[in-house]
C-alpha cells in the first residue's frame, strides 16, 4: 500500500478560569492580574482543536520541521523523531 505523510496544523482552545480577590469595584485589577500572568489557575477545560491547514510533506522535510519546532531535540536521530512525533498507519485504529 502506498502512503504519504500529511502535516495537520491546529489551534487548541482551552477555557481558563481564575479567581482573584480585589477591592470592591476594581474588576480591572483582577483582569490586569490575569493579563500579567500573576493569578493562580482556578480551572481549565479543553474545548478541542480547530484545523487550520493540512498538506502533504515528505518524511525528510517532516523530520527537519520536527527538529526546528523542538530544537531541544535536534540531536535525535531520524528513528527517535519518527517514534516520538509521527503517527504511522500501523498506529491508526
Amino acid at each position: 500500500m502506498k502512503t504519504e505523510f500529511i502535516l495537520v496544523e491546529t489551534i487548541s482552545q482551552h477555557r481558563m478560569r481564575y479567581l482573584v480577590e480585589v477591592p470592591e469595584g476594581k474588576t480591572s485589577w483582577a483582569e490586569d492580574t490575569v493579563t500579567m500572568e500573576q493569578a493562580k489557575e482556578f480551572s481549565q477545560k479543553h474545548l478541542g482543536d480547530i484545523i487550520t491547514s493540512s498538506r502533504v510533506i515528505s518524511k525528510k522535510d517532516a523530520i527537519k520541521l520536527f527538529k526546528e519546532d523542538n530544537d531541544y531535540l535536534k540531536n535525535w536521530n531520524d528513528e527517535q523523531v519518527m517514534r516520538s512525533g509521527f503517527t504511522t498507519i500501523e498506529e491508526l485504529p
